[in-house]
Protein backbone atom coordinates (compact mmCIF):
# COMPACT_ATOMS: atom_id res chain seq x y z
CA UNK A 1 0.00 0.00 0.00
CA UNK A 2 1.33 3.45 -0.90
CA UNK A 3 1.85 6.13 1.75
CA UNK A 4 -1.12 8.26 0.51
CA UNK A 5 -3.33 5.17 0.59
CA UNK A 6 -2.27 4.35 4.14
CA UNK A 7 -3.03 7.91 5.22
CA UNK A 8 -6.47 7.80 3.59
CA UNK A 9 -7.09 4.48 5.33
CA UNK A 10 -6.06 5.91 8.70
CA UNK A 11 -8.32 8.92 8.14
CA UNK A 12 -11.20 6.58 7.39
CA UNK A 13 -10.56 4.70 10.62
CA UNK A 14 -10.58 8.06 12.41
CA UNK A 15 -14.08 8.67 11.09
CA UNK A 16 -15.08 5.43 12.80
CA UNK A 17 -13.81 6.82 16.09
CA UNK A 18 -15.96 9.90 15.63
CA UNK A 19 -18.95 7.76 14.71
CA UNK A 20 -18.52 5.63 17.81
CA UNK A 21 -18.28 8.75 19.96
CA UNK A 22 -21.58 9.97 18.58
CA UNK A 23 -23.26 6.61 19.14
CA UNK A 24 -22.11 6.20 22.70
CA UNK A 25 -22.92 9.75 23.67
CA UNK A 26 -19.52 11.39 23.33
CA UNK A 27 -17.64 10.15 26.36
CA UNK A 28 -15.10 12.79 27.36
CA UNK A 29 -11.39 12.02 27.05
CA UNK A 30 -10.33 14.91 29.23
CA UNK A 31 -12.42 14.64 32.36
CA UNK A 32 -14.82 12.38 34.16
CA UNK A 33 -18.31 12.87 32.78
CA UNK A 34 -21.14 14.16 34.95
CA UNK A 35 -23.94 11.86 33.78
CA UNK A 36 -24.00 8.04 33.63
CA UNK A 37 -20.84 7.24 31.61
CA UNK A 38 -22.36 4.59 29.35
CA UNK A 39 -25.92 5.81 28.95
CA UNK A 40 -27.33 7.33 25.80
CA UNK A 41 -27.34 11.11 25.61
CA UNK A 42 -29.33 12.52 28.54
CA UNK A 43 -32.80 13.88 27.81
CA UNK A 44 -35.09 16.17 29.76
CA UNK A 45 -37.03 13.99 32.20
CA UNK A 46 -40.71 14.41 33.01
CA UNK A 47 -39.83 15.74 36.46
CA UNK A 48 -37.54 18.33 34.90
CA UNK A 49 -40.22 19.33 32.39
CA UNK A 50 -42.80 19.78 35.14
CA UNK A 51 -40.31 21.70 37.26
CA UNK A 52 -39.48 24.08 34.41
CA UNK A 53 -43.09 24.70 33.34
CA UNK A 54 -45.16 27.66 34.56
CA UNK A 55 -48.41 25.73 34.22
CA UNK A 56 -49.20 22.01 34.30
CA UNK A 57 -52.69 20.54 33.99
CA UNK A 58 -54.30 17.17 33.50
CA UNK A 59 -56.93 17.44 30.78
CA UNK A 60 -59.33 15.24 28.83
CA UNK A 61 -59.60 15.33 25.06
CA UNK A 62 -62.98 16.54 23.84
CA UNK A 63 -62.80 17.14 20.10
CA UNK A 64 -60.62 18.39 17.26
CA UNK A 65 -61.13 19.98 13.85
CA UNK A 66 -58.74 20.08 10.95
CA UNK A 67 -57.91 23.52 9.68
CA UNK A 68 -58.89 25.09 6.39
CA UNK A 69 -57.30 27.72 4.20
CA UNK A 70 -58.94 30.37 6.41
CA UNK A 71 -58.95 28.76 9.87
CA UNK A 72 -56.31 26.98 11.94
CA UNK A 73 -56.73 23.45 13.23
CA UNK A 74 -58.08 23.23 16.77
CA UNK A 75 -58.12 20.70 19.59
CA UNK A 76 -60.45 21.13 22.55
CA UNK A 77 -59.58 19.77 26.00
CA UNK A 78 -61.18 20.09 29.43
CA UNK A 79 -59.10 20.56 32.57
CA UNK A 80 -59.50 17.69 35.04
CA UNK A 81 -56.89 18.83 37.55
CA UNK A 82 -54.56 21.79 37.94
CA UNK A 83 -51.14 20.50 38.95
CA UNK A 84 -49.25 23.77 38.82
CA UNK A 85 -49.82 27.35 37.75
CA UNK A 86 -48.42 30.83 38.16
CA UNK A 87 -51.35 33.24 38.51
CA UNK A 88 -52.85 31.89 35.29
CA UNK A 89 -56.39 31.59 36.64
CA UNK A 90 -56.72 27.97 35.55
CA UNK A 91 -59.33 25.82 37.25
CA UNK A 92 -60.95 22.42 36.94
CA UNK A 93 -63.58 22.32 34.19
CA UNK A 94 -62.01 25.09 32.08
CA UNK A 95 -61.68 24.50 28.35
CA UNK A 96 -58.31 24.73 26.67
CA UNK A 97 -58.20 25.27 22.92
CA UNK A 98 -54.97 24.38 21.12
CA UNK A 99 -54.34 25.75 17.65
CA UNK A 100 -53.26 22.40 16.31
CA UNK A 101 -54.92 19.13 15.36
CA UNK A 102 -54.64 16.22 17.74
CA UNK A 103 -56.84 13.16 17.35
CA UNK A 104 -57.76 10.95 20.29
CA UNK A 105 -60.67 9.11 21.84
CA UNK A 106 -63.04 11.22 23.88
CA UNK A 107 -61.93 11.26 27.50
CA UNK A 108 -58.29 10.42 26.71
CA UNK A 109 -56.24 11.97 29.49
CA UNK A 110 -53.40 14.27 28.51
CA UNK A 111 -50.79 16.18 30.46
CA UNK A 112 -50.30 19.75 29.30
CA UNK A 113 -47.21 21.75 30.16
CA UNK A 114 -47.02 25.42 29.36
CA UNK A 115 -45.14 28.67 29.64
CA UNK A 116 -46.86 31.87 30.73
CA UNK A 117 -47.17 34.40 27.93
CA UNK A 118 -48.28 38.02 28.16
CA UNK A 119 -52.00 37.23 28.14
CA UNK A 120 -52.26 33.43 28.07
CA UNK A 121 -50.39 30.17 28.47
CA UNK A 122 -48.35 28.82 25.56
CA UNK A 123 -48.98 25.08 25.74
CA UNK A 124 -46.60 22.41 24.51
CA UNK A 125 -47.88 19.37 22.62
CA UNK A 126 -50.16 17.26 24.83
CA UNK A 127 -48.68 14.14 26.38
CA UNK A 128 -50.96 11.11 26.50
CA UNK A 129 -51.07 9.64 30.00
CA UNK A 130 -52.88 6.81 31.74
CA UNK A 131 -53.93 6.79 35.36
CA UNK A 132 -50.74 4.84 36.12
CA UNK A 133 -48.37 7.17 34.31
CA UNK A 134 -50.08 10.25 35.76
CA UNK A 135 -49.68 8.84 39.27
CA UNK A 136 -46.04 8.03 38.46
CA UNK A 137 -45.43 11.66 37.53
CA UNK A 138 -47.30 13.09 40.49
CA UNK A 139 -45.69 10.83 43.07
CA UNK A 140 -42.13 11.42 41.87
CA UNK A 141 -39.82 12.99 44.46
CA UNK A 142 -39.12 16.69 44.16
CA UNK A 143 -36.08 17.87 42.24
CA UNK A 144 -34.59 19.19 45.49
CA UNK A 145 -34.37 15.66 46.95
CA UNK A 146 -30.81 14.20 46.78
CA UNK A 147 -30.25 12.26 43.56
CA UNK A 148 -29.65 8.87 45.17
CA UNK A 149 -32.87 9.18 47.14
CA UNK A 150 -34.77 10.15 43.99
CA UNK A 151 -33.35 7.16 42.13
CA UNK A 152 -34.74 4.84 44.81
CA UNK A 153 -38.17 5.81 43.47
CA UNK A 154 -37.29 5.44 39.80
CA UNK A 155 -35.45 2.14 40.09
CA UNK A 156 -38.74 0.26 40.51
CA UNK A 157 -39.97 1.58 37.16
CA UNK A 158 -37.07 0.45 34.97
CA UNK A 159 -38.55 -1.52 32.03
CA UNK A 160 -42.07 -0.77 33.29
CA UNK A 161 -44.74 -2.11 30.87
CA UNK A 162 -45.90 1.43 30.02
CA UNK A 163 -43.37 2.90 27.61
CA UNK A 164 -43.67 6.49 28.82
CA UNK A 165 -42.80 5.43 32.37
CA UNK A 166 -39.99 3.04 31.38
CA UNK A 167 -38.35 5.63 29.15
CA UNK A 168 -38.51 8.30 31.83
CA UNK A 169 -37.19 6.08 34.61
CA UNK A 170 -34.24 5.17 32.40
CA UNK A 171 -33.68 8.87 31.61
CA UNK A 172 -33.46 9.64 35.33
CA UNK A 173 -30.59 7.16 35.64
CA UNK A 174 -28.99 8.32 32.39
CA UNK A 175 -28.86 11.86 33.80
CA UNK A 176 -27.49 10.78 37.18
CA UNK A 177 -23.79 10.88 38.12
CA UNK A 178 -22.25 7.45 38.59
CA UNK A 179 -21.37 8.35 42.17
CA UNK A 180 -25.08 8.69 42.95
CA UNK A 181 -25.93 5.33 41.39
CA UNK A 182 -23.32 3.29 43.29
CA UNK A 183 -25.03 3.52 46.74
CA UNK A 184 -28.10 1.79 45.28
CA UNK A 185 -26.23 -1.50 44.70
CA UNK A 186 -28.16 -3.41 47.36
CA UNK A 187 -31.48 -2.13 45.94
CA UNK A 188 -30.78 -3.02 42.32
CA UNK A 189 -33.09 -5.67 40.76
CA UNK A 190 -30.36 -8.23 40.14
CA UNK A 191 -32.55 -10.95 38.63
CA UNK A 192 -34.26 -8.49 36.30
CA UNK A 193 -30.90 -7.08 35.25
CA UNK A 194 -29.77 -10.60 34.35
CA UNK A 195 -32.93 -11.08 32.30
CA UNK A 196 -32.43 -7.80 30.44
CA UNK A 197 -28.77 -8.49 29.70
CA UNK A 198 -29.69 -11.92 28.36
CA UNK A 199 -32.40 -10.47 26.13
CA UNK A 200 -30.24 -7.73 24.64
CA UNK A 201 -28.63 -8.33 21.24
CA UNK A 202 -30.96 -11.28 20.64
CA UNK A 203 -30.96 -12.76 17.12
CA UNK A 204 -34.45 -14.19 17.55
CA UNK A 205 -36.77 -12.35 15.09
CA UNK A 206 -39.57 -12.40 17.67
CA UNK A 207 -37.38 -10.55 20.18
CA UNK A 208 -35.98 -7.93 17.82
CA UNK A 209 -38.04 -4.96 19.01
CA UNK A 210 -37.44 -5.62 22.70
CA UNK A 211 -33.79 -6.43 22.07
CA UNK A 212 -33.34 -3.18 20.15
CA UNK A 213 -34.79 -1.19 23.04
CA UNK A 214 -32.78 -3.03 25.67
CA UNK A 215 -29.54 -2.66 23.73
CA UNK A 216 -29.79 1.13 24.03
CA UNK A 217 -29.87 0.68 27.82
CA UNK A 218 -27.21 -1.98 28.21
CA UNK A 219 -24.60 0.59 29.18
CA UNK A 220 -26.57 1.24 32.36
CA UNK A 221 -27.84 -2.27 33.02
CA UNK A 222 -24.46 -3.91 32.47
CA UNK A 223 -22.85 -1.47 34.86
CA UNK A 224 -25.60 -2.00 37.44
CA UNK A 225 -25.21 -5.77 37.25
CA UNK A 226 -21.50 -5.30 37.88
CA UNK A 227 -22.27 -3.26 40.97
CA UNK A 228 -24.76 -5.72 42.49
CA UNK A 229 -23.72 -8.99 40.88
CA UNK A 230 -22.28 -12.30 42.02
CA UNK A 231 -19.91 -14.84 40.47
CA UNK A 232 -22.61 -16.25 38.19
CA UNK A 233 -23.32 -12.73 36.93
CA UNK A 234 -19.65 -12.29 36.04
CA UNK A 235 -19.93 -15.42 33.93
CA UNK A 236 -23.01 -14.04 32.17
CA UNK A 237 -21.30 -10.73 31.44
CA UNK A 238 -18.22 -12.53 30.13
CA UNK A 239 -20.38 -14.63 27.81
CA UNK A 240 -21.96 -11.49 26.41
CA UNK A 241 -18.60 -9.76 25.98
CA UNK A 242 -16.94 -12.70 24.21
CA UNK A 243 -19.79 -13.44 21.80
CA UNK A 244 -18.57 -13.31 18.20
CA UNK A 245 -20.45 -10.31 16.84
CA UNK A 246 -19.68 -8.14 13.83
CA UNK A 247 -22.41 -5.53 14.31
CA UNK A 248 -21.91 -2.46 16.47
CA UNK A 249 -23.33 -3.24 19.92
CA UNK A 250 -24.70 -0.27 21.80
CA UNK A 251 -23.90 -0.43 25.49
CA UNK A 252 -21.32 -3.20 25.30
CA UNK A 253 -18.85 -0.74 26.87
CA UNK A 254 -21.07 -0.59 29.97
CA UNK A 255 -21.25 -4.37 30.09
CA UNK A 256 -17.46 -4.51 29.92
CA UNK A 257 -17.19 -1.90 32.67
CA UNK A 258 -19.64 -3.80 34.88
CA UNK A 259 -17.62 -6.95 34.26
CA UNK A 260 -14.42 -5.19 35.35
CA UNK A 261 -16.11 -3.77 38.46
CA UNK A 262 -17.12 -7.31 39.39
CA UNK A 263 -14.01 -9.27 38.37
CA UNK A 264 -11.19 -6.70 38.74
CA UNK A 265 -7.78 -7.78 37.38
CA UNK A 266 -8.96 -11.28 36.42
CA UNK A 267 -11.57 -9.75 34.16
CA UNK A 268 -9.11 -7.22 32.78
CA UNK A 269 -6.97 -10.09 31.49
CA UNK A 270 -9.99 -11.44 29.60
CA UNK A 271 -10.72 -8.01 28.11
CA UNK A 272 -7.10 -7.68 27.03
CA UNK A 273 -6.95 -11.09 25.40
CA UNK A 274 -10.34 -10.91 23.70
CA UNK A 275 -10.73 -7.23 22.82
CA UNK A 276 -7.59 -5.13 23.20
CA UNK A 277 -4.88 -7.22 21.58
CA UNK A 278 -4.71 -6.78 17.79
CA UNK A 279 -6.90 -9.30 15.99
CA UNK A 280 -8.65 -9.27 12.63
CA UNK A 281 -11.57 -11.06 14.28
CA UNK A 282 -12.31 -8.23 16.72
CA UNK A 283 -14.37 -5.37 15.23
CA UNK A 284 -13.04 -1.87 15.77
CA UNK A 285 -16.15 -0.93 17.77
CA UNK A 286 -15.52 -3.73 20.27
CA UNK A 287 -11.93 -2.61 20.84
CA UNK A 288 -13.04 0.98 21.24
CA UNK A 289 -15.68 -0.09 23.79
CA UNK A 290 -13.03 -2.03 25.72
CA UNK A 291 -10.87 1.09 25.78
CA UNK A 292 -13.83 3.03 27.19
CA UNK A 293 -14.21 0.42 29.93
CA UNK A 294 -10.53 0.74 30.86
CA UNK A 295 -10.92 4.53 30.99
CA UNK A 296 -13.96 4.09 33.21
CA UNK A 297 -11.99 1.99 35.67
CA UNK A 298 -9.32 4.69 35.80
CA UNK A 299 -11.86 7.41 36.57
CA UNK A 300 -14.36 5.49 38.69
CA UNK A 301 -12.82 2.14 39.61
CA UNK A 302 -11.95 3.13 43.16
CA UNK A 303 -8.65 1.18 42.96
CA UNK A 304 -10.37 -2.12 42.18
CA UNK A 305 -7.64 -2.36 39.56
CA UNK A 306 -4.32 -0.66 40.21
CA UNK A 307 -3.42 2.41 38.17
CA UNK A 308 -0.26 0.76 36.86
CA UNK A 309 -2.24 -2.29 35.69
CA UNK A 310 -4.64 -0.01 33.80
CA UNK A 311 -1.72 1.80 32.19
CA UNK A 312 -0.39 -1.57 31.07
CA UNK A 313 -3.72 -2.37 29.40
CA UNK A 314 -3.87 0.98 27.64
CA UNK A 315 -0.36 0.51 26.28
CA UNK A 316 -1.56 -2.55 24.37
CA UNK A 317 -3.58 -0.21 22.17
CA UNK A 318 -0.49 1.57 20.91
CA UNK A 319 -0.53 -1.16 18.25
CA UNK A 320 -3.92 0.10 17.00
CA UNK A 321 -3.10 2.91 14.59
CA UNK A 322 -6.73 4.04 14.39
CA UNK A 323 -6.73 4.67 18.15
CA UNK A 324 -3.16 5.51 18.92
CA UNK A 325 -3.50 9.30 19.24
CA UNK A 326 -6.30 8.84 21.78
CA UNK A 327 -4.24 6.27 23.65
CA UNK A 328 -1.20 8.55 23.77
CA UNK A 329 -3.40 11.32 25.15
CA UNK A 330 -4.71 9.04 27.90
CA UNK A 331 -1.24 7.83 28.84
CA UNK A 332 -0.03 11.43 29.09
CA UNK A 333 -2.91 12.32 31.40
CA UNK A 334 -2.19 9.17 33.40
CA UNK A 335 1.46 10.22 33.59
CA UNK A 336 2.76 7.01 32.10
CA UNK A 337 6.23 8.08 31.01
CA UNK A 338 7.42 4.56 30.18
CA UNK A 339 6.95 5.04 26.43
CA UNK A 340 9.22 8.03 25.82
CA UNK A 341 11.59 6.00 23.63
CA UNK A 342 8.83 4.12 21.87
CA UNK A 343 7.00 7.27 20.80
CA UNK A 344 10.17 8.80 19.41
CA UNK A 345 10.63 5.73 17.24
CA UNK A 346 6.96 5.86 16.25
CA UNK A 347 7.02 9.51 15.15
CA UNK A 348 6.51 9.60 11.39
CA UNK A 349 7.07 5.86 11.02
CA UNK A 350 5.10 3.86 8.48
CA UNK A 351 1.43 3.84 9.46
CA UNK A 352 1.88 6.66 11.95
CA UNK A 353 2.39 9.53 9.49
CA UNK A 354 -0.88 11.37 9.98
CA UNK A 355 -0.83 14.72 11.74
CA UNK A 356 -3.09 13.79 14.64
CA UNK A 357 -0.69 11.06 15.76
CA UNK A 358 2.34 13.32 15.41
CA UNK A 359 0.64 16.06 17.43
CA UNK A 360 -0.36 13.56 20.11
CA UNK A 361 3.26 12.46 20.49
CA UNK A 362 4.43 16.06 20.74
CA UNK A 363 1.78 16.86 23.36
CA UNK A 364 2.87 13.78 25.30
CA UNK A 365 6.41 15.16 25.50
CA UNK A 366 5.08 18.60 26.42
CA UNK A 367 3.04 17.03 29.23
CA UNK A 368 6.12 15.21 30.55
CA UNK A 369 8.14 18.43 30.47
CA UNK A 370 5.34 20.32 32.23
CA UNK A 371 5.05 17.64 34.95
CA UNK A 372 8.79 17.74 35.58
CA UNK A 373 8.82 21.54 35.81
CA UNK A 374 6.46 21.81 38.76
CA UNK A 375 7.81 23.02 42.08
CA UNK A 376 7.03 19.72 43.79
CA UNK A 377 8.45 17.52 41.00
CA UNK A 378 10.78 14.82 42.30
CA UNK A 379 14.07 13.78 40.74
CA UNK A 380 12.47 11.05 38.61
CA UNK A 381 9.97 13.51 37.13
CA UNK A 382 12.77 15.97 36.40
CA UNK A 383 14.81 13.28 34.65
CA UNK A 384 11.77 12.29 32.57
CA UNK A 385 11.23 15.94 31.62
CA UNK A 386 14.86 16.27 30.51
CA UNK A 387 14.59 13.16 28.34
CA UNK A 388 11.29 14.35 26.88
CA UNK A 389 12.84 17.71 26.03
CA UNK A 390 15.69 16.01 24.17
CA UNK A 391 13.23 14.00 22.08
CA UNK A 392 11.07 17.06 21.45
CA UNK A 393 14.09 19.12 20.37
CA UNK A 394 14.99 16.38 17.89
CA UNK A 395 11.47 16.38 16.46
CA UNK A 396 11.42 20.17 16.35
CA UNK A 397 14.54 20.19 14.20
CA UNK A 398 13.00 17.73 11.72
CA UNK A 399 9.36 18.91 11.79
CA UNK A 400 9.15 22.47 13.22
CA UNK A 401 5.72 23.25 11.71
CA UNK A 402 3.93 20.33 13.43
CA UNK A 403 5.65 21.10 16.75
CA UNK A 404 4.53 24.72 16.49
CA UNK A 405 0.93 23.65 15.83
CA UNK A 406 0.93 21.18 18.72
CA UNK A 407 2.45 23.69 21.14
CA UNK A 408 -0.15 26.31 20.25
CA UNK A 409 -3.08 23.98 20.94
CA UNK A 410 -1.38 22.52 24.01
CA UNK A 411 -1.33 25.98 25.59
CA UNK A 412 -5.04 26.36 24.80
CA UNK A 413 -5.77 23.06 26.57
Amino acid sequence: MSIPSRIRSAKFRYSLVVMCLALVGGYSFQTAVVACPFCSAPSLTLAEQVNQSDAVVLAEWQSSERGTADEASQTHLKIVAVVKQSDNGLKKGDEIVLNRFRSAEKGQKMLLLGTSGETSVDWDSPLDVSDLSYDYIMQAPAMEVPTTKRLEYYIQFLEFPEELVANDAYAEFANAPYEDIVPLADKMPREKLREWVLAAYSDDPQDQIRAATLSTRMGLYGLMLGLCGKDEDAKLLEEKITEQKTDFRLGIDGIMAGYLVLTKEDGLKVIEDRKLKPSAEVPFSETYSAMQAVRFMWNYGDERISKERLRQSMRILLERKELVDLVIGDLARWQDWSILDRLHEMYGAEGYEIGAIKRAIIRYYLSAIQAGSKDDADEDAQNVAAEAKNYLDDIREKDPKTVEQAERFFLLD
